[in-house]
């Protein structure tokens, strides 16, 4: 029996892990393996569709998956890293033994950008329950560097995964905010948002340090989007409490305490600690870790552009008139 023909079906091995076969799981990854391309593309996307249902039925199988996610097809490594993104978004214990193949991928410059930046993406869920586990020196230079990526989704996903690793560990990006702040006038919304929400969260535990960025959080308030000038508001508060503060944009501020709710609520917050006034119930939630994390991915669901005519009908990812033969989002023929 040749490779191919030794490939186990698409759902084999959903199947086993639902059935709690865990061995007979690994065996068939094994055996998937060996397998062509199209074989693995296809039984890589049924466990994707399962991990997004199901993500923990992949705990302790991960590691048997790195094989795909250094595989010489692009497809197949792409699909991989969405599995992961999949798995680290809602069970991140389970990911923690691949943090150092997915920060590989990350770090190698020859790797295929969309594939970098899922990989990031993947690492910044994991950051937020186990920053130790993977935010080293080396990961937060390779996140920030990537930030100058000319394609606006990978700059998005890297982003993301910067606002994530400040959420486990905001003391690791304290020497990073000027180099953060470089990058809040991105022409992607998105991009704006989640380096914004990265300041707030530094600066809830080093205040001090956002005077690094007090220049780009002012301007900032003249921001189109209300989510960003919103936590530019709140980073803004967080520096005047450390009462060290220059040419603090009181007026624009006032302004700000009528505009929609978002914004208006963290305008007030920011005025209350530059006027030294006592923390009302109000503002409960407000520059709190806990709180931004919650809030995070349903602003970010409502910043995103509607799915379009011309996005790829599996992850819905903006393309070009004249596309990849491949999705370079998800990995699927188009």
């Amino acid at each position: 029996m040749d490779d191919q023909s030794g490939a186990p079906p698409d759902s084999e091995i959903v199947t086993l892990l639902e059935q709690g076969e865990k061995a007979d799981a690994l065996t068939a990854l094994e055996r998937l393996s060996m397998a062509g391309a199209a074989d693995q593309q296809a039984c890589l996307r049924s466990l994707k569709a399962a991990a997004d249902d199901q993500p923990k039925l992949f705990d302790g199988v991960l590691t048997s998956l790195t094989v795909f996610l250094q595989n010489s097809e692009r497809p197949t490594r792409l699909t991989t890293a969405k599995l992961f993104v999949t798995v680290s978004e809602s069970a991140p214990d389970s990911v923690v033994p691949v943090v150092p193949t997915l920060a590989e991928r990350l770090a190698d410059e020859s790797e295929f950008y969309y594939v970098r930046a899922r990989c990031a993406e993947a690492l910044g869920y994991v950051a937020v329950d186990h920053p130790d586990a993977v935010v080293s020196p080396e990961v937060v230079a390779d996140l920030r560097i990537g930030l100058e990526f000319d394609k606006p989704e990978v700059r998005e996903k890297l982003a993301k995964a910067l606002a994530h690793v400040a959420m486990g560990r905001p003391d690791r990006l304290r020497y990073q905010v000027d180099s953060l702040a470089e990058h809040l006038r991105a022409d992607s919304e998105l991009v704006r948002y989640h380096l914004s929400t990265a300041l707030v969260v530094i600066g809830s535990a080093c205040p001090e340090r956002l005077t690094d960025a007090r220049e780009a959080l002012v301007s900032c308030l003249e921001d189109e989007s209300r989510y960003v000038r919103g936590r530019a508001a709140e980073a803004l508060g967080l520096l005047a409490g450390t009462k060290s503060v220059e040419a603090f944009p009181e007026a624009q501020l006032e302004e700000f305490t009528v505009d929609e709710e978002f914004v208006a609520e963290r305008a007030r917050f920011a005025l209350s600690q530059y006027r030294g006034a006592e923390p009302a119930d109000g503002f409960t939630g407000i520059a709190a870790r806990d709180a931004i994390r919650t809030q995070t991915s349903d602003i970010v669901s409502e910043i995103r552009t509607p799915e379009g005519d011309d996005g790829c009908p599996h992850c819905g990812l903006s393309l070009p008139e004249s596309g990849p033969p491949l999705c370079p989002g998800c990995g699927t023929p188009l």
